[in-house]
């Protein structure tokens, strides 16, 4: 009888959690619209806490700075509040450090077709997590070259970085010497 309750038990809790994963698929970043916080990687774990008790999320914000942790924070839990899972409470993890590596195929598309030039990988998904390889660097009279950001309109990678930061600090601003066109790239960390 034991048995048969814990796994109506478990099957109920991983139900709660397909629905909370589902909810907050819909949850924008709310510097870059176009992509979920789920796309981006900044929701890492969701577990339905024992009955009556809610949702816990684990997030990791992208930046340790960044000025839109508390809105995505706050919204992932409206949203599970609004899907009846609540209430909800949400637990930030800054250990391993995002990494752009976290954002999905999907949210990399998503970005390229809003304009904005996806990060290339920096790490190597067969290392362990919170290790990454050591990259070597180009470099020209000593200064280091960085790798060719493709332009998100034409695809070309005859591209300039016009500066180190765009509308947000997890950006820079690029021009296509092709196309002509302006873009930003989302830095890759």
């Amino acid at each position: 009888m034991a048995a048969a309750r814990l796994v109506a038990v478990t099957s109920a809790s991983a139900e709660r959690e397909r629905l909370a994963w589902a909810a907050l698929q819909d949850v924008p970043d709310p510097e870059v619209p176009v992509i979920s916080v789920c796309e981006l990687g900044i929701v890492r774990e969701v577990h339905a806490l024992p009955e009556g008790q809610g949702m816990e999320i684990v997030l990791t914000p992208t930046y340790s700075g960044c000025p839109a942790t508390e809105v995505i924070e706050r919204s992932v839990l409206d949203a599970i509040e609004a899907a009846g899972l609540g209430p909800a409470r949400a637990v930030l993890r800054r250990a391993p450090a995002w990494t752009t590596d976290w954002i999905s195929d999907d949210g990399r598309r998503k970005l390229r077709e809003y304009g904005i030039a996806p990060p290339g990988r920096c790490g190597d998904s067969g290392l362990p997590e919170g290790t990454s390889p050591i990259r070597l660097v180009r470099r020209r009279q000593g200064i280091a070259v960085p790798e060719p950001v493709a332009c998100p309109h034409c695809g070309s990678v005859h591209t300039e970085r016009l500066s180190a930061f765009g509308a947000t600090a997890c950006k820079a601003l690029h021009r296509c010497l092709d196309c002509r066109e302006p873009f930003e790239h989302f830095k890759p960390i």
